[in-house]
């Protein structure tokens, strides 16, 4: 029920469980707002087996210049923390934070310190080089 809701959802596309396990989804965010909006990038969002009861752990699989998301695509996201999160959130919920996350960089949601510093401190710079890893690293975006 929830997959669904999400593969409606006119933010993602091709959101499917990956290696057929029901509780690893992946798919392609599209973002809204410059410097992301150009591509697409693939996520994944794994799921405890003790869900809905534990937040599920999103992941960004494409490459990203932003303040909120390491080198190894983790996301920090208040939402899926333990003290933040409540059963009755939905997946949906989850990826609609993220992509929010995508469009308004945070720089107090930071994963990276020095992005995040750019962010604040020379934004014509920070956007240069978030447009340029995009066009690099980000998926082409689906029709």
């Amino acid at each position: 029920q929830e997959l669904d809701e999400v593969r409606r959802w006119e933010r993602a596309r091709d959101v499917r469980p990956l290696d057929g396990n029901v509780r690893r989804w992946g798919g392609l965010l599209l973002p809204n707002n410059p410097p992301y909006n150009t591509g697409a990038f693939r996520f994944e969002l794994t799921f405890s087996p003790n869900h809905p009861f534990e937040p599920p752990c999103a992941t960004l699989r494409t490459p990203i210049y932003h303040p909120s998301v390491d080198l190894e695509g983790r996301v920090c996201q208040p939402l899926t923390t333990h003290a933040e999160w409540k059963p009755a959130t939905r997946a949906i919920q989850v990826l609609e934070d993220l992509l929010l996350q995508l469009d308004g960089p945070d720089p107090r949601r930071l994963l990276r310190p020095d992005v995040a510093r750019e962010l604040q401190e020379r934004p014509e710079e920070f956007r240069r080089r978030a447009e340029e890893h995009t066009r690099l690293h980000a998926e082409p975006r689906p029709d």
